[in-house]
């Protein structure tokens, strides 16, 4: 298991490569169990998405093994507080229809895939995770956590996030968010924990100069992305799965 800024990994999942994007709504069985401790949607939980709630409670939330006899009361506990509460609410309100951003996932992966050939597209899914990720991803299945997408104005936000952080956490930032977070889990910086900050800025970089490509638009714009843009107006045979294989000092030049 690899950790790193809002961001999990996992070897196993289900294999897609489909461009037609369908997201689960995993979220709604969910917030079904902890609003209403509806015991019938905490058993379709565990059969119809095991993996998925398996690292939810395992790996995210970190309530113990996913067959503890105590566990499922110890998630329901979790979420029981009036913010928790007020925080599923809103989020099923607001993401009520995600249509939009499912046309988005289709068309960016779509994109992602003519840039990656050899790359498989990933199943996508949501869910809440009291606010602990953004974005998960598990071998190859994506989970995105709505509870972290309310809007930079959200009010509960200012309780546990800077204004700088909430500049991210909008319905905007879902679909780039997938994108980054899928391709650093198909390109990882190696030794990232002994790497210098240069190197991992610059790695990043090339990942969201490369979303920006299958977003069709410049989302990101950092000043690692516009060092990306001229290596690559320098280097236009350069293709996209070179560059990102391409050691970090190379953009030093």
């Amino acid at each position: 298991m690899l950790t790193s800024c809002n961001l999990k990994f996992q070897t196993s999942g289900k294999d897609s490569s489909d461009a037609a994007i369908a997201v689960d709504r995993y979220d709604r069985l969910e917030s079904r169990y902890l609003t209403t401790g509806d015991y019938a949607a905490l058993q379709q939980m565990n059969t119809d998405y095991p993996q998925q709630t398996r690292m939810l409670l395992e790996d995210i939330l970190k309530l113990g093994e996913v067959n503890d006899a105590s566990i499922n009361s110890r998630f329901l506990s979790l979420f029981q507080d009036t913010l928790m509460q007020e925080i599923i609410s809103d989020a099923q309100v607001q993401f009520a229809n995600i249509d939009d951003i499912t046309k988005q996932l289709s068309s960016a992966f779509s994109n992602l895939k003519k840039l990656l050939p050899a790359m498989e597209i990933p199943s996508f899914y949501t869910q809440i995770t009291a606010l602990d990720q953004s974005i998960v991803v598990g071998g190859k299945m994506v989970g995105i956590s709505l509870d972290k997408y309310l809007g930079t104005d959200y009010a509960i936000y200012h309780n546990f996030y800077s204004d700088d952080q909430m500049q991210t956490m909008s319905r905007e930032y879902i679909v780039p968010d997938c994108l980054c977070f899928y391709l650093l889990s198909i390109y990882p910086l190696e030794d990232f924990e002994s790497s210098e900050q240069w190197e991992r800025d610059l790695h990043m970089g090339k990942i969201m100069w490369v979303a920006n490509r299958a977003l069709g638009k410049r989302f990101f714009k950092t000043d690692a992305v516009a060092r990306i843009e001229e290596y690559m107006r320098r280097h236009m045979k350069t293709t996209t799965a070179q560059l990102l294989n391409t050691d970090e000092k190379a953009f030093l030049e």
